[in-house]
Parts: C-alpha cells; structure tokens; sequence
C-alpha cells in the first residue's frame, strides 16, 4: 500500500491503531476513522512554438531534479484544472495563456517528503499570447523549445509525462499526415 507508513496515531481521536484496511484505505481500530487514499489533481502543458517546437522545462527541484518536464502542477484548493494550468504557467514561465484544449489524463505517482503520492494528470495542449518574455522561474530551471523529431522521452523525470510525451508526439505526427494526405 501506498500510504501504510503514512499515520501513526488517527487523525480523529489521535489513537495508535491505524491498520491497513484494504488497497484504497486505512482505518482506525479504535473509533472506526476510515481515511480513503484518493489522487491528487495536477496538470501540465504542451505549449509550441510557431515552428511546431515543443516547450521543455529542465526541474529544478526534486523529484527528478535535472531532468526534463513540462510546465504544470498540482492544483490547489477551489481551483479547476484551466486555471491551474493558467497559474503554473504565469509561475513558472511568465507565459499568459491564450487558449487551451484538454487533451487526456494518466495516473502517476509522485515521490515527495519520502512518500510516494498517486496523482492524477491532465495534460493540455496551451497557446500563450506570447512566447517572447518567457523566463524560467519557480521550479523551473531553464527552459527550452526542442523539435518534436529530436524529442527523448527517456530525457523526462516523471513516468506521466514521459508518457504523454509519447502520446503526443505519435499523435501530432499522425495528424501531420492526415493533413498532408488530405491535401494531395
């Protein structure tokens, strides 16, 4: 189990009798407290250049510090996906966000403060107003446009974006041939 380590004592009453009560769930012997392990929300963007390059973020902070990522967080309390993707993106780019169209979403789990947290992520493809003022910032450590055909997943740190970097880049090449068999 993911959490098993996660409590001592229970929240509710502060006893010691917190015992793994199925895959989803602890629950406390003494007053009956069942804490169910839910995915935590956060988002990421696909954001491209004019030339169809793909905007990389290199983490600057752990987990996977170095590597590389795409813009994007957790969301927080009363917030929807769209604006946190809107407010990850003015963080950690200074980038205002034009448009937005979500794509698709993938489990993962995160390591963070020595436990490994389910998240779920949905990712978007973003048009900003601009690109020109973008600056890495936040926990981001630089930032880059890489074309889609020099693109290495195995360069991503997290196993979801690793992932959808995969997803998308199979699917805009497949559309890159719709368009160019439609147009013959």
């Amino acid at each position: 189990m993911i959490f098993s380590k996660l409590f001592k004592y229970c929240p509710v009453c502060g006893a010691c009798e917190i015992v793994v009560n199925n895959e989803k769930s602890m629950r406390c012997e003494c007053c009956g407290f069942t804490y169910y392990i839910n995915a935590s929300a956060a988002t990421a963007a696909f954001i491209q250049n004019e030339n169809g390059d793909l905007l990389a973020c290199r983490r600057g902070k752990e987990p996977a510090k170095g590597t590389l990522d795409l813009p994007g967080g957790f969301v927080d309390n009363a917030e929807t996906a769209e604006e946190t993707i809107a407010r990850e993106i003015k963080e950690e780019l200074n980038g205002e966000v034009e448009r937005l169209e979500y794509l698709f979403s993938l489990p993962n789990l995160y390591e963070y403060s020595g436990l490994t947290v389910p998240t779920l992520d949905m990712f978007f493809s973003c048009r900003l107003k601009s690109i020109d003022n973008l600056k890495a910032s936040d926990d981001v450590e630089s930032l880059e446009f890489i074309p889609l055909n020099k693109l290495q997943p195995e360069d991503f740190g997290l196993m979801s974006i690793r992932k959808a970097v995969e997803i998308y880049c199979r699917s805009t090449q497949m559309t890159q041939i719709k368009n160019v068999d439609s147009r013959r």
